[in-house]
């Protein structure tokens, strides 16, 4: 007879111990820890193989048909994926992933919305709205985890969609729906149908108002792809982005604008980003960066002011590292007649994008000299290299994808480093530098 095993749980962070403590030693809380009974269920040996000789399944991807979120996803649904979509609430979650279930399901091929959030009529409603009313997309009012899963067995659906997990429970637990226990196991619930059975299963997360998913950091171990919506709900642009992706990359974003029709990817997120973008405003410069495989062009916008506050200056930077920051503002007063130690000095991407690689270095130190002179870079120039400590621009890959995208977009010039090589027949004028000072020469003489 399998012996009974005691555990004690901390409902904050899921941190196990034998002995019960005040103060969990996981995540510092105090009287967060919870005593729990546990019977291990028996199970023969589990097969070992030589690597060599595991089987390989064919691994084909499933195309949601919204390449955006196939382009988030790295090509689409893996077979036994378990995909975690996560973000604020009225973001659009829900939307994009009936949208996603409506053009996945087909004659033959059903697929299976468990919804503990919403009625049936509710979400009629608003597949009515978006004109997602496929017979093959099959709903679900439930709360119970056992029998959304018995639904699941017996259908037997091409894709699982759960919105959300946070409301999902096992009868067996004593713990309310949301908290740490429910959602840990009803993720390992979830996650063994799907390896179980090569379904692919979608969670959709809560996050709390510290911007992080509610529930156990074990959570976001246990799923395969890890997505989460970003934006303002009172501007209609938003991006899905891969935090973490077992089967791809997790420098790929999506774009998406949220419309009456529901959200509608946007096929030229450079476009976008550029869209409101002064070709006269000081402060402003364009930086040509890589998301994974898709180059975008993306506006760097700097002010540096007096100090307002008559102390230490303020460094404030949004999307973009504000280390990289100070690290460029200190290179640009050492190597160009320039003081920034007494400025206050804000760095910002503009339309909620970022700087993902140091390829954007020349375009904020750019924007910073722009600013603090009070003059506009040439109209239609991109700017892009990585800064090293010692002033110089060094090379940076992917060059002709990015010059591509400029030319494409419009622009005539590009300051570039010297160190790299750009194919032959290029639209763009190049003005190859090695140093910041060179590049500002080109840029403001």
């Amino acid at each position: 007879m399998a012996k009974i095993a005691i555990q004690h749980v901390c409902r904050e962070c899921g941190f196990r111990t034998a002995k019960w403590f005040g103060k969990c030693g996981g995540c510092g809380a105090f009287g967060s820890v919870e005593e729990k009974s546990e019977r291990p269920a028996g199970r023969g040996l589990s097969a070992v193989l030589p690597i060599d000789q595991v089987p390989l399944s064919p691994g084909r991807r499933e195309r949601t048909g919204i390449g955006e979120l196939d382009r988030a996803l790295g090509g689409g649904l893996v077979p036994g994926a378990v995909v975690l979509l996560a973000g604020d609430p009225g973001i659009g979650k829900s939307t994009l992933l009936l949208s996603a279930l409506d053009r996945l399901a087909g004659p033959g091929r059903p697929v299976l919305y468990v919804s503990g959030e919403e009625s049936l009529q509710q979400i009629r409603l608003r597949g009515e709205r978006l004109g997602t009313l496929s017979p093959e997309l099959l709903l679900a009012a439930e709360t119970d985890a056992t029998v959304a899963l018995d639904h699941a067995r017996k259908l037997r659906p091409c894709v699982l969609a759960v919105d959300s997990i946070q409301t999902l429970a096992l009868c067996g637990l004593e713990s309310a729906p949301g908290s740490v226990t429910q959602v840990r196991e009803v993720g390992h619930r979830l996650a063994g149908f799907a390896k179980e059975t090569g379904t692919p299963v979608i969670l959709v997360g809560h996050v709390t108002k510290e911007g992080s998913i509610a529930g156990p950091r074990v959570l976001e171990h246990l799923v395969d792809t890890v997505l989460f919506f970003e934006g303002d709900r009172s501007h209609a642009y938003r991006v899905l982005r891969a935090h973490k992706n077992r089967f791809g990359s997790t420098n790929e974003i999506g774009v998406f604008e949220m419309q009456s029709e529901g959200l509608v990817e946007v096929p030229n997120p450079s476009a976008l980003f550029l869209a409101e973008r002064s070709a006269d405003a000081s402060g402003s410069a364009v930086a040509a960066v890589m998301n994974g495989s898709r180059p975008l062009l993306v506006e760097v916008q700097a002010l540096v002011a007096d100090s307002s506050s008559g102390g230490s200056p303020r460094r404030t930077a949004i999307g973009v590292d504000s280390g990289r920051v100070a690290v460029l503002t200190a290179v640009l007063e050492r190597k160009l007649p320039m003081m920034l130690a007494d400025k206050d000095i804000y760095v910002n991407v503009a339309g909620g994008a970022d700087l993902p690689e140091p390829a954007g270095d020349l375009a904020v130190a750019a924007a910073l000299v722009s600013s603090s002179r009070d003059r506009a870079l040439p109209s239609g120039t991109v700017v892009l290299g990585e800064v090293g400590l010692a002033g110089e621009v060094r090379a940076v890959g992917q060059i002709d994808q990015r010059l591509a995208e400029a030319a494409q977009l419009g622009f005539s010039r590009c300051v570039l480093p010297k160190g790299n090589r750009v194919r032959a027949g290029n639209a763009l004028e190049l003005c190859g530098v090695s140093n910041v000072g060179e590049a500002m020469d080109a840029l403001f003489a």
